[in-house]
């Protein structure tokens, strides 16, 4: 029979990995009795782990969410992800976490073993980010809004629009989505009566309405809905451009928030984007450095016509003689 305490690791381990358990099916796991499997979950219990039970044929044992914060026991693929991911929030968008999650970090490296250590390592040190960085936003915020999307808690808040306008907004949230600059709300704007986006480093001081809602269909995945928006319905002028290439290559130089890619055929895409100025729009498509046809706004073929002119009779006309 396992030592007592090897025998708790293993009994948390399962615990952990799966919803409900019977006692028969952990005393299985353990090669115990029923009898021992009881007496092991008091001692977690007292541990600190909220375990609950119940009777009957059908009842079992299900780890639930304590008042404290217990050790947590991870395979060596979790926690290689786990310090990965906290490497990553150190340099992220979230104010004030880079603190905190250094000092995770720290604490979680002490504990790795040593095989585990020069795997993180390793991927820390030949891994550099390219992600621009963008607005923050408060740890606070994004936590509360996630909270609300999960138990689906109609909220308000004010926000700070595009032109710098203030007002108060009441809706009921779907998804947060991140491009990897910035962070986005999806939600139901009630009193637009309609879906919409919000940049969630705009949103002040949210609050729970007292209210929960029935969750709504989105008109499309959350993150294409937000894409779609970011990248075009957002701006003043919208427009579909063709880019010469696969819809995988072409999302390796083109930024999420940039537009909504879709595949055409195995050499071209549709690109769905937006500028308030059409010479930014210009510009920014001919710096990506890739063949592309204007599919529409009309006017951003005419600028470009214009363009073409001008570079033509630039590159034609004869050179002034020199002094």
């Amino acid at each position: 029979m396992l030592d007592t305490s090897v025998r708790l690791l293993r009994l948390l381990s399962l615990l952990q990995i799966r919803r409900d358990w019977s006692g028969a099916d952990l005393a299985n796991r353990l090669e115990v009795t029923t009898r021992t499997v009881r007496n092991d979950i008091e001692r977690l219990r007292i541990l600190g782990y909220e375990v609950h039970s119940s009777p009957g044929i059908t009842g079992g044992y299900r780890l639930a969410p304590g008042s404290t914060l217990p050790p947590l026991l991870l395979d060596d693929e979790e926690a290689v992800a786990v310090a990965v991911g906290l490497a990553a929030a150190a340099s992220g968008s979230v104010t004030g976490i880079e603190e905190t999650s250094l000092r995770a970090m720290a604490k979680l490296e002490q504990t790795l073993p040593t095989r585990l250590r020069k795997r993180v390592d390793a991927l820390r040190l030949t891994t550099v980010s390219a992600t621009g960085r963008g607005p923050t936003v408060e740890a606070g915020i994004l936590t509360f809004i996630a909270g609300a999307c999960r138990d689906h808690r109609q909220m308000v808040f004010h926000y700070l629009g595009r032109d710098s306008t203030a007002s108060n907004r009441r809706a009921e949230p779907h998804r947060l989505v991140y491009t990897g600059r910035r962070w986005y709300l999806l939600a139901w704007d009630c009193d637009r009566d309609d879906w919409r986006t919000f940049r969630a480093d705009r949103i002040g001081e949210p609050s729970p309405t007292g209210r929960r809602f029935t969750p709504r269909e989105p008109p499309e995945d959350a993150a294409n809905h937000v894409l779609r928006g970011v990248g075009s319905r957002a701006w003043k002028h919208q427009a579909h451009i063709q880019l010469h290439g696969s819809v995988d290559a072409i999302a390796d130089i083109l930024p999420p928030e940039a537009g909504l890619l879709h595949p055409i055929d195995e050499h071209h895409c549709l690109l769905e984007t937006g500028s308030d100025s059409l010479h930014d729009l210009v510009r920014y498509i001919t710096n990506l450095n890739v063949p592309f046809t204007v599919l529409d706004p009309p006017e951003l073929r005419t600028i470009l016509r214009e363009l073409a002119d001008r570079y033509i009779k630039a590159a034609t006309e004869p050179a002034p003689t020199r002094l």
